[in-house]
């Protein structure tokens, strides 16, 4: 099918845009070799130290930084050419990741470098990834800015599809230093697509404002918008609660379920499948229900299938359930994204994408510590498990208080293009 049919489709109407399709590309790319180098670290400390507290750290580690500079992001990005922005960024993640493919490589990778690696890639990504969601909303019409994230996410679980598999192999046949490479060599196809895509839009600052004066307008915006400030609200609850289950996938799959690194990567790739498949399906059910029914449903899902995960007895139940909590997970992430995106004004979507980001982020690495430190204490089960029911309770709560809230703040929204 040609991109120019399949941009026909609600889903995909983003990709009849040039621009958008070259950075989608390119960025697909360098998602492949992200997760290649995920699963690597995430067997690597497994098998290294036999702990979900440690595998929690370092996931912290990585997100850490991005309490400082992911608000200084949008403000950093307005103040220069933002593909020279992204490129320099991305040339640094390049250079991190070639720095632990030489350590694995020499065998001396132990992790204590481990972590400080995982703190300057967190430093680079933390700059670079607001930026990269803004410029969706800069190449798209607003009509289309579902379609455009939703995009992006299933980018990243397509790496989370096939990255998995490719580890996998590379991993039996040439050990973690090439995984660690082949990542390092993927950051050259978004340096191509940066150079092909033509000129972006440039942010705009006011004369004279400072760095932190930015920072203080973007937050300003947030806490005033009530559709921007619930988003982020709902965004903490499902990072700090659900998403810990991306980095602990590899804990269940060795500690718990008994499977190896084989039993890891098929589980992520389940998850990816999942994420896709619900792509695929997001602008129809959108332009079916409306976006806010769409997220409402989705929130109220996910509380109970993230459970059924963490209980599964087998390989294969885990499999479907994460199937179908990957499912989801997208679904109400691009939701909240876009509410976040879609209410805020062109002038502040860079550093609105930063806040989301960084309570994104914080939430994420919170819970991964906590719930892996906890886990082992407790049993990761039982902890795990009642993180996801808590989020139910939150989730049926405000659909209980609140009923219609977040259909209300849809309207703001321009609607999905026919």
């Amino acid at each position: 099918m040609s991109i120019r049919r399949l941009s026909s489709h609600p889903s995909f109407r983003a990709f009849s845009h040039p621009a958008y399709v070259k950075v989608w590309w390119g960025g697909l790319i360098s998602t492949l070799g992200t997760w290649m180098e995920l699963v690597a670290l995430g067997i690597y400390v497994t098998e290294t130290t036999g702990r979900a507290e440690w595998m929690g750290r370092i996931t912290a580690l990585a997100f850490l930084p991005s309490i400082v500079l992911v608000p200084l992001a949008g403000t950093l990005a307005d103040r220069f050419d933002r593909r020279a922005y992204l490129a320099v960024c991305t040339l640094g993640q390049a250079l991190i990741a070639g720095a632990l493919a030489a350590l694995a490589a020499t065998g001396q990778l132990t992790l204590t470098p481990l972590a400080i690696l995982c703190v300057l890639h967190g430093c680079m990504s933390a700059l670079t990834l607001p930026v990269f969601s803004a410029m969706t909303a800069v190449i798209l019409p607003p009509e289309q800015l579902h379609s455009g994230l939703s995009l992006d996410l299933a980018q990243a679980n397509l790496g989370r599809i096939f990255g998995p598999a490719l580890a996998a192999i590379v991993l039996t046949r040439g050990g973690v230093a090439w995984a660690f490479l082949i990542n390092t060599i993927s950051f050259l196809a978004v340096l191509v697509a940066l150079a092909w895509m033509g000129p972006v839009s440039r942010g705009s600052t006011r004369p004279g404002e400072g760095l932190w004066s930015g920072v203080k307008r973007g937050l300003l915006a947030a806490r005033e918008d009530v559709g921007i400030a619930a988003a982020l609200g709902g965004t903490l609850g499902v990072a700090a609660l659900i998403s810990p289950f991306i980095a602990l996938v590899p804990v269940l799959a060795l500690r718990v379920l008994h499977g190896d690194a084989a039993t890891a990567s098929l589980l992520t790739t389940v998850q990816g499948v999942g994420a896709v498949t619900a792509a695929v399906l997001a602008g129809t059910l959108a332009e079916r229900w409306g976006r806010g029914a769409l997220l409402e449903r989705t929130l109220l899902l996910l509380g109970p299938v993230a459970a059924a995960y963490w209980l599964s007895p087998t390989v294969a139940f885990a499999g479907v359930s994460l199937f179908i909590l990957g499912a989801l997970y997208l679904l109400a992430v691009g939701g909240l994204r876009t509410l976040c995106q879609g209410r805020a004004s062109a002038e502040l979507q860079v550093r609105v994408s930063g806040l989301f980001n960084l309570v994104l982020n914080l939430g994420y690495s919170g819970g991964v510590w906590l719930q892996g430190a906890l886990g082992d204490r407790l049993g990761l089960r039982a902890v795990t498990a009642c993180a996801a029911l808590l989020f139910f309770a939150l989730a049926l709560g405000v659909r209980v208080l609140l009923p219609g809230r977040l259909a209300s703040l849809e309207a703001r929204l321009p609607p999905p293009s026919t």
